[in-house]
């Protein structure tokens, strides 16, 4: 449960009163309290410390830093008899939040809080309104303002997000926060506390599964996005509505974007960064094929759900057919995440449930090619499991559009390379996607010499354990002229049919100076430490 600003400026108006009401008690006691610190100073700042304590117990997320910052502020100005207009205050309390903390400037928080508050205090109303109207105008202000900076930060947008604000915050606020407090004093409320979340969860639930709740979107370039955000903006402040309409004039190139695809006969392969694992997307000029779903990393976590669905969805892809290679799980551990957020994929593999990958298999998309070389029938059992063991059973596609070609292999063998490149020497590839990550095991010189590809992807952990690319395989690639690219040195790798001697390394195309460099890709023949 995330601890807002509002659960801090609750707590912090609670605590104001009940020191207040103190103070002036103990004034009976010592009446020489009230001449050296009066009432309404000492429970103006014990609020605001009860405020930061609280703060620093819910974890010091931005949004509480940034609340308890501006509740010293105007408590600071009010005590010295000042008034500030609010920009000033916003945009005092905004540094010093990145006083504090500079990294806050990069995350999503920092911007959805304070240009939250903004919004709200740019937006307020000069009419007076009860408690229940307030919450309604101010979350529908939220929603709508906020929206297209959510499409900037996150790709989506949360069309459930009005209601399940108008239900999470009173009930947070009123009656699971205040359980929570009262816990550490009298235990078995902690329970009561968890009831109520747990009947909050339900509810939440039941709203996230409505259809449209949630609306994806690709994430726009800076320009297109500023554009949208302005067009939030215009539409909650206080003007004509004739200038507020004008803005969803802005809004419009946000979300009719889509970023560009590949020209017709011509295809591209993402070797998307998830560690020691596999996940690969393969785009023509309308479709897309994800091979493998990248690894699990441990209970409750796996790249499909952290790296693979958020990729494509901020790349507006729906994936029209998803090929597992093989059961191993660094290349089928985000399976599970993969088929939730598009279920209608056709699903191929080797192993489970589903359509099993055969040799012989063949469909063309928008001009381009797709095959399954293996594994073939006599490989599976009666009973539709494999006859050989797991990295044997990996289903090889090959793409290709006449002129180039691209081959992913998954953890095949060198045993099952050979008999695969003797028994097709026509076989040209251009691209090849490290077989096993680059393990000695693999890249046989039978496979090398019959694909002669130009260049070799190699999806491996950064200082992984296996110690891959092996030497004896990078020899190999140097030896063939062949550059090779590693995710550990490179990031994503994509690599474009029009472009087959070019290797584009999201490394480099978006290095922030925080970033560690790692040691250079391999580039002509060069040779690259994996170590880093």
């Amino acid at each position: 449960m995330s601890i807002s600003g509002l659960h801090v400026t609750v707590f912090a108006w609670l605590a104001t009163a009940c020191i207040g009401w103190g103070w002036r008690r103990w004034a009976h006691v010592w009446p020489g309290v009230l001449l050296a610190v009066p009432a309404p100073r000492a429970a103006a700042w014990g609020g605001v410390a009860a405020a930061t304590a609280y703060a620093l117990f819910s974890g010091w997320g931005v949004p509480a830093q940034r609340t308890v910052l501006m509740l010293a502020l105007v408590v600071g100005l009010r005590q010295g008899v000042r008034q500030w207009p609010w920009p000033l205050v916003w945009l005092l309390a905004m540094v010093a939040v990145l006083a504090l903390d500079p990294w806050a400037l990069v995350q999503p928080g920092f911007w959805l809080s304070f240009v939250a508050v903004g919004i709200l205090f740019a937006s307020g109303s000069r009419q007076k309104a009860g408690p229940v109207r307030r919450l309604l105008r101010e979350q529908a202000v939220i929603t709508v303002a906020l929206a297209p900076l959510g499409v900037l930060l996150f790709g989506q947008l949360s069309l459930a997000g009005l209601v399940a604000n108008l239900l999470a915050i009173p009930w947070v606020t009123g009656v699971v926060t205040p359980l929570a407090m009262l816990g550490v004093v009298v235990p078995p409320l902690w329970d009561l506390a968890a009831l109520a979340v747990q009947g909050l969860v339900v509810c939440l639930e039941w709203l996230g599964g409505w259809r449209w709740a949630t609306l994806f979107r690709p994430i726009p370039p800076l320009p297109l996005a500023l554009c949208g955000v302005a067009c939030g903006l215009l539409l909650v402040l206080r003007l004509p509505w004739s200038l507020r309409s004008a803005g969803l004039v802005l809004l419009a190139p946000m979300l009719v974007w889509s970023p560009k695809r590949p020209d017709i006969g011509e295809f591209e392969v993402l070797a998307v960064d998830v560690g020691h694992g596999s996940a690969v997307l393969v785009r023509t000029a309308g479709h897309s094929l994800l091979y493998d779903t990248g690894p699990r990393y441990g209970p409750g976590s796996d790249a499909g759900d952290r790296v693979v669905v958020p990729l494509l969805r901020a790349l507006g892809e729906a994936p029209d057919t998803v090929v597992v290679s093989h059961r191993d799980s660094d290349h089928s551990g985000g399976s599970a995440a993969v088929r939730a957020a598009w279920p209608r994929a056709r699903w191929l593999s080797s192993f489970g449930e589903g359509e099993r990958c055969l040799a012989g298999q063949r469909w063309q998309w928008d001009g381009v090619d797709f095959e399954v070389l293996h594994p073939t029938p006599e490989h599976f059992g009666p009973d539709g499991q494999g006859r050989l063991p797991s990295n044997a059973m990996s289903c090889v596609l090959r793409v290709g559009n006449g002129r180039r070609w691209a081959w992913l292999s998954g953890d095949l063998d060198a045993e099952r390379e050979t008999r695969l490149a003797l028994a097709q020497p026509h076989l040209r590839a251009d691209l090849l996607l490290a077989p096993h990550h680059g393990s000695a095991s693999s890249s046989s010189p039978v496979l090398l010499n019959t694909l002669r590809p130009s260049v070799a992807l190699v999806q491996s952990g950064y200082r992984n354990r296996f110690g891959h690319p092996s030497p004896v395989v990078r020899d190999r690639y140097n030896a063939r002229n062949m550059r090779w690219v590693a995710s550990p040195q490179c990031g994503a790798a994509l690599w474009r049919s029009d472009d087959p001697l070019s290797v584009q390394c999201h490394r480099d195309t978006v290095r922030r100076y925080w970033h560690h460099p790692g040691a250079p890709v391999a580039d002509d023949g060069d040779e690259a430490d994996p170590g880093g």
